[in-house]
């Protein structure tokens, strides 16, 4: 189900009831979106509670809950018996990422609550399509103070990000499409991730093979695959790749590294199916914490950036008017995994 229409000439809700962006999420974008955009402006009225109910199938705890965000971030205020009201002196900023995940919310939580309460945020994703990516930062040229953006490997996308001020513009995440000029903050995909395997080697060297599971649906930096041969080879440990996941087995005496969650799901399965131990019979070492990785199992060892620190620093960069280059440390959690 997709519903598009207007609410009292003042903004232009798009609600897809398919889309994995919660619908209160949705209906937050669509009112940033409105602002960035100046067909809503400060002090103007917004839609009654029971009016947006009604003229978009939404419940009225999705409202609330759209609402209450947006009058905690001091976009939005309320007025008793009077309704609810656009907030004076707002700046608007876009964040575009490339997918909705578990770490991804981490960051947006930590970038979202080190602003300002005048900040207000549009999310957007990308999922790594080209087109969408360019609609999103195209409609939104001219529109924001300021820009984040989560880029990725194409080769159309430094000619979209050239079309921004540097001052303007903050890249996140991954160093691709970045100069010299351009403010960053970065994780490492190459190195870094090689220094935190080493930190492992312990526990790696229990296990007669280490296999790196990265499937061929997969966005990650594939720098990880050059530095994962180099760290195996520089420490005589038996490896192998796979990217076909309908090939992955898991065999006694073997440790796993993947970059997909989905992996760590048909591992854990498998293990269950088989009456392995993680950590024990098998191993596995997952890439980017979640909150939920601590608690899975006895616990999923992991190699991440730290996403709270990304999401700050970030929002440092909007907060100041100064240029920022910063790389955010990869960490290796050990935990009864592997």
């Amino acid at each position: 189900m997709h519903t598009r229409t207007e609410q009292n000439g003042l903004m232009n809700l798009d609600i897809n009831f398919n889309s994995d962006v919660p619908k209160y999420q949705q209906l937050v974008n669509a009112i940033n979106d409105a602002l960035a955009n100046n067909t809503l402006t400060s002090g103007d009225a917004l839609p009654s509670v029971n009016s947006i109910c009604n003229n978009y199938s939404l419940s009225r705890d999705t409202v609330f809950k759209a609402y209450t965000i947006l009058k905690e971030n001091s976009v939005i205020e309320s007025v008793p018996n009077k309704g609810y009201y656009v907030a004076n002196d707002t700046r608007k900023v876009l964040l575009v990422l490339d997918t909705f995940k578990a770490y991804k919310e981490v960051l947006y939580h930590s970038f979202v609550n080190n602003l300002p309460k005048n900040v207000i945020v549009d999310v957007q994703f990308h999922h790594y399509n080209i087109s969408n990516f360019k609609t999103i930062l195209n409609n939104g040229k001219g529109k924001y103070y300021k820009y984040v953006v989560m880029s990725f490997n194409h080769k159309d996308v430094p000619v979209i990000l050239s079309e921004f001020d540097n001052e303007k513009l903050l890249l996140i995440d991954w160093n691709i499409h970045s100069t010299d000029t351009k403010n960053y903050v970065f994780q490492d995909f190459g190195k870094a991730f090689y220094n935190a395997l080493t930190e492992a080697i312990i526990p790696f060297k229990k296990y007669k093979k280490v296999v790196f599971v990265y499937p061929s649906y997969t966005s990650h930096p594939t720098e990880s695959l050059t530095y994962f041969k180099k760290f195996c080879e520089s420490h005589n440990l038996k490896y192998k790749i796979i990217t076909n996941t309908s090939e992955f087995i898991i065999t006694k005496g073997e440790a796993y590294i993947s970059v997909s969650d989905r992996v760590l799901g048909m591992f854990l399965e498998q293990c269950r199916s088989n009456n392995f131990e993680p950590g024990t019979d098998v191993g596995f070492l997952s890439y980017n914490e979640t909150p939920m990785k601590q608690f899975i199992y006895k616990g999923i060892s992991v190699i991440s950036t730290d996403f709270q620190e990304l999401g700050a620093k970030a929002a440092a960069f909007i907060k100041q008017d100064k240029p920022l280059q910063s790389y955010i440390p990869t960490k290796l959690i050990l935990r009864e995994s592997l």
